[in-house]
Order: C-alpha cells, then sequence, then structure tokens
C-alpha cells in the first residue's frame, strides 16, 4: 500500500472523528507500557477512583465539586474486545486478593463524565459531557512502529547486534549457531523458515525474562502474537546476508517478503486504525527493573523509550491540520513501582526516567506537545514506616509477598508480611550510567525488585490505595474538563 493511500486513510478516519466530536466530545486515551509494567491495574485503578471519586486530592475537576456523574458506557466498538473492568476488579477484591492477568491484546472502554465547566460562559449552560474511550494495547506492539522506516537488511544487522551483546550473547547461542550454518540464498524452505523464527523467537523471550520484561527488539508481536500465534505472518527471521544480494525464490527472499508483509498487513493497520487516532497517551515504565540489570539494558531502554515517542507524532492540535495529520497533544510518562521505595525516593525515581526521555522529550515539546513524566503506583502494596537501630532511623517498607514467590531459598506462603529497606537512589541522575553505581544498586534493589507483592486486602481502609494516580489522571484529562 502506498505512502499516499496510507495518509488518505488516516484522513478518512481522522474527519469522521472529528465530526463526531462536535456533536459527542470524546477523548481517546492510549494506555501501554511493557510487560510486567502494570498497565492492566492502572486501567482498572483508574477506572474504579472515577467512577466512585475516592482518594482523587490532585485531580482539580473532582476536588472542585464540578464532576457530578461518572458511569460505564456501552462498548462503542463492536469489534474490539472490551476491557474486562469487572473482571480484573474481582480478582483484586476477592479474599484473598490476586492480581489480573496482564494485557495479551488491543482491548477498549469507555468511561462518561458529566461535569460543570468553570468557563465563562459554560458555567451557564448547564452540565457538560465526554466519554473518555481508554485503549490498553501490549506495549511490546510499540517497538514495531520503527519498523516501519526500515528494510530487512537493516533490520537484519540490529538484531544480530543486539544478540551479540554480552547479556543476551549465551541466550542466542542455539539461533546464532543455526543461522551461521544457513546459506540465505539458499533454496525456499518452509520447515527451515519455521525453525529458525521458532528458535529466534526462544531467543527474544529468553531475553526479556533475564532482563526482568524489558524491552527487547522487534517485532514485537514474536513476544505478543495474539490471535496472530502460528501465522506464517510471524514466521520470519534475521539471516546473515554479508552483503550478499538476495536472490529470487531464495530464503532470504521469503523471509523478506514475510518482513515486508508483516509491516504492511499488521504493523501498519494497528498504526492506522488506533495510532494515529489517539489523543492523549502514557507510557508506564518499569524504571526500577531497568536499574537492576545494568548498564546495557539502562540504554537499550533509553534508546526504546526515544524511538517509541517518535512514532507518536507529538504536537499542539489544531482543528484543521488535525483532520489529515492528527497529533498527540499531551503524554505522560510514568516510572511504576514507586511502592518499592520510600517517599523521599519518588523525586528521584521520576528524575531518572526524565533523565532517560530528555532527548526525545526535549524534541517533542518543540513540536508544541505538553509531556509529563511522573513516578506512581497504580495500586499500592507497600506500607513506610522507620526503624530505629544503633540510634539510626531508617527508612523501610513492608509488604505481603505472593504465595510461592522464592526469594534465597525461603519460599513465601502469601500470608507473611516481610521488613525491608529499599535503598536510596542517586541525588545526581548521571550516575545511572554508571557500571560502579549499577552494580550497587543490583544489590540493594534485587531483593524488593524481584520480589511480588500481594495486592492489599480489600478490608482495610483506605481501599485500592494508589500513588499520584490522582495526579497522572489530571494530567492526562483535566485540562478536557475545564
Amino acid at each position: 500500500m502506498s505512502k499516499w493511500t496510507n495518509a488518505g486513510l488516516n484522513t478518512v478516519h481522522n474527519i469522521s472523528d472529528f465530526a463526531q466530536n462536535l456533536y459527542d466530545p470524546s477523548i481517546k486515551l492510549g494506555v501501554t507500557g511493557l510487560s510486567r509494567s502494570g498497565k492492566t491495574v492502572f486501567i482498572t485503578s483508574l477506572i474504579y477512583h472515577l467512577l466512585h471519586r475516592t482518594n482523587l486530592n490532585f485531580f482539580e475537576a473532582h476536588t472542585s465539586g464540578r464532576i457530578t456523574k461518572v458511569y460505564l458506557e456501552p462498548h462503542p466498538n463492536d469489534l474490539l474486545p472490551r476491557f474486562d473492568y469487572e473482571g480484573n476488579l474481582s480478582k483484586l477484591t476477592n479474599t484473598p486478593p490476586s492480581w489480573p492477568q496482564g494485557t495479551k491484546h488491543i482491548s477498549q472502554l469507555r468511561l462518561t463524565i458529566e461535569y460543570q465547566s468553570d468557563h465563562f460562559p459554560n458555567r451557564f449552560l448547564g452540565p457538560s459531557t465526554i466519554h473518555i474511550d481508554i485503549i490498553d494495547y501490549p506495549g511490546e506492539w510499540l517497538l514495531d512502529l520503527p519498523l516501519l522506516e526500515k528494510s530487512y537488511v537493516t533490520w537484519c544487522q540490529e538484531a544480530f547486534s543486539y544478540a551479540n551483546q554480552n547479556q543476551n550473547f549465551s541466550l542466542a547461542k542455539p539461533w546464532l549457531e543455526q543461522t551461521a550454518s544457513i546459506n540465505p540464498n539458499m533454496e525456499t524452505d518452509e520447515g527451515q523458515a519455521k525453525l529458525l523464527s521458532d528458535q529466534f523467537t526462544t531467543f527474544l523471550n529468553a531475553a526479556r525474562q533475564n532482563a526482568r520484561d524489558l524491552p527487547t527488539i522487534p517485532p514485537g508481536r514474536f513476544l505478543m502474537p495474539g490471535d496472530l500465534k502460528g501465522s506464517p505472518a510471524l514466521t520470519f527471521a534475521p539471516l546473515h546476508l554479508k552483503g550478499q544480494a538476495i536472490q529470487p525464490d531464495s530464503l532470504a527472499s521469503l523471509m523478506q517478503r514475510r518482513f515486508e508483509a508483516y509491516k504492511e498487513k499488521i504493523v501498519r493497520p494497528f498504526y492506522r486504525q488506533f495510532f494515529t487516532r489517539l489523543d492523549r497517551q502514557i507510557i508506564l515504565v518499569d524504571v526500577l527493573s531497568a536499574l537492576n540489570a545494568g548498564q546495557d539494558q539502562i540504554l537499550h531502554l533509553q534508546e526504546n523509550l526515544t524511538q517509541i515517542l517518535k512514532s507518536f507524532n507529538p504536537g499542539a492540535p489544531h482543528w484543521l491540520t488535525s483532520l489529515w495529520n492528527k497529533k498527540i497533544d499531551r503524554l505522560v510518562f510514568a516510572a511504576t513501582k514507586a511502592d518499592h521505595l520510600h517517599h523521599h525516593n519518588h523525586d528521584k525515581l521520576q528524575a531518572i526516567l526524565k533523565t532517560l526521555t530528555q532527548g526525545a522529550i526535549k524534541q517533542a515539546k518543540a513540536q508544541g506537545a505538553d509531556i509529563k513524566v511522573q513516578a506512581l503506583a497504580s495500586l499500592r502494596t507497600t506500607t513506610e514506616l522507620t526503624v530505629e537501630k544503633h540510634n539510626e532511623t531508617y527508612s523501610a517498607l513492608k509488604g505481603i509477598p505472593v504465595k510461592g514467590e522464592i526469594f534465597e531459598g525461603r519460599e513465601f506462603d502469601g500470608e507473611t508480611e516481610i521488613l525491608f529497606f529499599p535503598g536510596d537512589l542517586p541525588e545526581n541522575n548521571g550516575k545511572i550510567f554508571e557500571t560502579t553505581f549499577l552494580n550497587k544498586k543490583q544489590q540493594e534493589l534485587t531483593f524488593k525488585d524481584e520480589l511480588k507483592f500481594t495486592p492489599p486486602s480489600p478490608d482495610k481502609a483506605p481501599f485500592m490505595p494508589h500513588i499520584r494516580l490522582d495526579r497522572a489522571i489530571d494530567m492526562l484529562i483535566g485540562d478536557k474538563l475545564r
């Protein structure tokens, strides 16, 4: 499909959205993040607190009393799965509570807010209504967007470069050895293509697990295939081309053709149907896991965040130009797991994420976009306390590890509360790139970062506790409720 055809389809969608918003205003809010960053819990907690209007002290439209009603609407898209808010909330409120399953595919839910405008003369016109269409999708799919501008040859080079990094080489060895024995211009062999694709996918999954689910490289649907699992569209892999021209009817030509088909039939439709229609976006980032994973992973995360932000097309909105080139005018990067640190480290966690995204943010702000960075916990799993020892006072946290969690030979029962000392993040953000600091933080942070804590008991007050979720809500939609 040509560039002009894609642009035309984008324009058709944008004009349709614009016309509908004239009489029925809505915001398309995208929520994403890589695996284990907390997307499902973030959306569930956001919806719960908006519906019940609890513990939202920094959400101005709520504290001013201008919100009169919040409710869920019938699902607006008959072809898109509905986000299972009720099922996820049920798991979090069971006795004992449990964590819901993570995001495996794209889904959506519509929340409607009735409010009183604080602008003159709108305040005299009665209540206003706005729909919040929350769109949840796997962050791994974001990794695919830069592929749209890359060739098969370039992707192969980047894949082998990633595989040969120190922390990845042993994991990639079976695939690398198999690939090294292959002549790219051998006759097309479907069995060989599947073998290489399976081994490459196994490597990507191992690399992600080794780095605690931090970003790897595309294709993202190799990690989160959804309903495409087993499809020929996902049966391709990088080859060592070594400057050779790709011959017709060869294994390399098959791989290249499927790579291009993957971009045009899977990545581009997702980009056009959902991505280019978003108004607002929040990206959840597990910064603590990156600190634990080491310097290479910190740099890789920084590179991925830069590439992701470029794909979002941020900028100031304009009613005319948005008809053919819609912009995301407000975007939030959120550092999750703030509840794994004492509150005096939350600003430092936020500052580290800001350092990782500063280059991309500077470019996006130059285009007129409003970008915020925030440290938060959608559902707080720990409580803070101070411990006195040898006439010294230490900041500590306590929480209950999930049943079956194992650390240093100890298996937890899901009921026993533990006490731990989270340590301090650096005052100077530049230190996060220093090997000596990272080695030290790996020792200090591993205990609390590897362990998964249970959700708070539903019979404890306040229910569904969070850290700065209300600030994130105000950043994302607060201005639309003026």
